[in-house]
């Protein structure tokens, strides 16, 4: 226990990786939101869209940048810090002293186990948020302001209709809007004609079809009310405008992606494509811990032969390929039929395996 305790050096170590993920993670996250910040100038003059308006879209997208970009900022910056370490030959010192490898990994890591809970923590509160005013921006400059987000879901103006959306569900090429409330208004707008409720609306070919509808009409003798098991609906929104009213799965938070998986389980709907992205943030601070432990490897290379700035690039490359190999096994588990959860374990299985492998050589 007493090598666990933490040392002075342990605070020059961390001091050190400290400013080196900092920098990195700004600049990382600076030139993904600058351009961003580039693609909206585009849309500027589009149904009144203003330069505000294009600041406020990057503003508020910045939590979701910081928490993307993290992983590969604690990878970057603590092979950064040891180089410098390194280079001036205080690691030398460091490992002449008794310390070994697995110990200075352990510092370098020990203030990105740190960082990680107030990004896990951003990713599940502000992120989210930010990424909901952001559709709710693209959804009304896309629509011409006849559609909109707010926390009662979707709102939009057909005609002489108004429709609700609790919750729009689908991807890229397919939306269905869920617990969905038509609201019809008689020729002059002041009152209310007819009202329906269904369960989901979805687009057939170049149909919607309505299901489980309850419609009630109101006319001068009162209130009349049928349900029917499908309707058609002749309504003109656009679907690839709504399109844009979609999160992401992979923005969701956690407990949205519950809440999705849950309700699609009880209507017997395939869970897969929220199942994964759940997964991958729950293993979120472990593969990020895990990435940042075993790269550190290719810092201490340097101790013997020089060659740092190779072996950080080499450190760099071996975090993008696998990153590739991660989302290679996700997507090979989903068409195989492989649980998410283990197919989101199994890369950082390998990586432990190939850590431990290389800190016992080198005890």
């Amino acid at each position: 226990m007493a090598s666990l305790r933490v040392k002075r050096v342990d605070w020059l170590i961390g001091v050190t990786v400290l400013g080196s993920m900092l920098l990195v993670w700004l600049v990382l996250v600076g030139l993904d939101a600058m351009l961003q910040f580039v693609r909206q100038l585009g849309f500027i003059g589009r149904n009144g869209y203003t330069l505000s308006n294009a600041v406020f879209y990057v503003v508020v997208t910045l939590p979701r940048r910081m928490y993307e970009m993290f992983g590969f900022a604690a990878l970057i910056g603590g092979l950064l810090g040891l180089g410098g370490l390194a280079s001036t030959g205080e690691l030398t010192a460091l490992r002449a002293a008794g310390m070994s490898r697995l110990r200075i990994a352990v510092s370098a890591v020990g203030i990105v186990a740190v960082l990680v809970v107030g990004v896990v923590i951003m990713g599940e509160t502000i992120g989210p948020w930010g990424d909901r005013q952001a559709q709710a921006l693209e959804l009304r400059l896309r629509s011409g302001g006849n559609m909109g987000l707010t926390n009662s879901g979707l709102w939009a103006r057909d005609g002489d209709r108004i429709i609700n959306a609790k919750r729009t569900a689908g991807d890229r090429t397919h939306v269905q809007l869920v617990d969905v409330r038509v609201f019809t208004l008689t020729p002059d707008g002041q009152q209310l004609s007819r009202f329906d409720q269904a369960s989901t609306a979805e687009q057939v070919g170049k149909q919607w079809v309505l299901d489980n509808v309850r419609t009630s009409t109101i006319d001068d003798a009162g209130v009349h009310s049928q349900t029917s098991p499908k309707e058609q609906w002749d309504s003109r929104l656009d679907p690839e405008v709504l399109q844009q009213s979609l999160v992401l799965p992979q923005y969701l938070a956690m407990r949205d992606l519950q809440h999705i998986i849950d309700y699609k389980k009880k209507n017997g709907e395939n869970t897969k494509p929220y199942e994964i992205p759940l997964w991958g943030r729950v293993m979120y601070p472990i593969n990020v811990l895990v990435l940042a432990l075993c790269a550190m490897p290719f810092a201490f290379g340097a101790l013997r032969s020089g060659g740092l700035g190779k072996r950080i690039f080499m450190g760099m490359i071996l975090a993008i390929a696998w990153y590739f190999v991660q989302k290679a096994v996700v997507s090979f588990g989903t068409v195989y039929g492989i649980p998410p959860l283990l197919a989101n374990v199994l890369p950082a299985m390998l990586l432990v395996l190939l850590g431990w492998y290389y800190f016992r050589k080198h005890a």
